[in-house]
């Protein structure tokens, strides 16, 4: 088997970093081909460091590395988008920080399965919450397509227990089946959480196709779709993501 390269260029979305020794930052990078990486920016911190402002958290940036023992080592790194409003805004930063925990959380380092989809959709994320007024329903959006992803799509069009097409009446949703369930299946002890049929299909709509522009939502609606949606991340995940409190103080 041939040895691998020592050096790869690749796209990549800084989606944390850290402080490591006296000047170098450590990295947590995804890319396209090879999913999610950790790599050390040496010299990061220094004023004179050409990576200086190219390793901003939530960039895109096109970096060359070289493979290491442990971790690799970003030896050239340019930034290709800057999201500034992300960095600007509390509010949209705060989301920012969301979508990255989220996609921390549900994937490993290394993995490649699904990478180019979630490279392209959370680089589309950051952009829309740069540009879109209200960012909670650029959030939804991610989340469902996100879950898709990485294997946890839940059912939205029929009852994960018995299987018949849902009807349009308020229903109920069952983290553990991972998907609607009818009013009649309800009874029988599992444990579920109520749904409104309005809030089922803006759920719906979101998860079927492109990114609804000119979809509006009001406020009541937001909350009960964000709380259906964080009561099944929070089961897959067995907690709940740190940046939610924070996101709740910010509002």
């Amino acid at each position: 088997m041939p040895r691998p390269e020592r050096s790869y260029r690749t796209p990549a979305i800084i989606l944390k970093r850290f402080d490591l020794g006296e000047a170098d930052r450590l990295l947590t990078i995804l890319t396209p081909q090879y999913g999610k990486l950790e790599a050390v920016a040496k010299g990061a911190r220094k004023l004179t460091s050409h990576k200086t402002g190219h390793v901003e958290l939530f960039t895109r940036a096109d970096m060359l590395l070289n493979r290491g023992r442990e971790l690799d080592v970003v030896n050239q790194c340019e930034m290709t988008a800057a999201y500034l409003p992300l960095r600007e805004d509390l509010m949209r930063g705060a989301y920012a920080n969301y979508c990255a925990e989220m996609l921390d959380r549900f994937t490993s380092s290394g993995e490649d399965d699904g990478a180019a989809r979630l490279f392209k959709l959370f680089d589309e994320t950051l952009a829309r919450l740069c540009a879109e007024t209200d960012p909670r329903l650029v959030v939804r959006y991610y989340e469902l397509h996100l879950l898709d992803i990485v294997g946890y799509r839940p059912e939205l069009a029929r009852c994960v227990i018995g299987g018949e097409t849902i009807q349009a009446e308020d229903q109920y949703f069952s983290n553990a089946e991972g998907g609607v369930v009818c009013p009649k299946d309800a009874v029988r002890g599992t444990a579920t959480t109520q749904i409104s049929m309005r809030a089922l299909k803006v759920l719906r709509h979101l998860q079927r196709g492109g990114y609804p522009q000119a979809l509006i939502v009001p406020p009541e609606l937001h909350e009960e779709v964000e709380r259906v949606q964080q009561g099944y991340i929070t089961y897959l995940l067995e907690r709940r993501l740190k940046s939610v409190d924070f996101i709740r103080r910010v509002r």
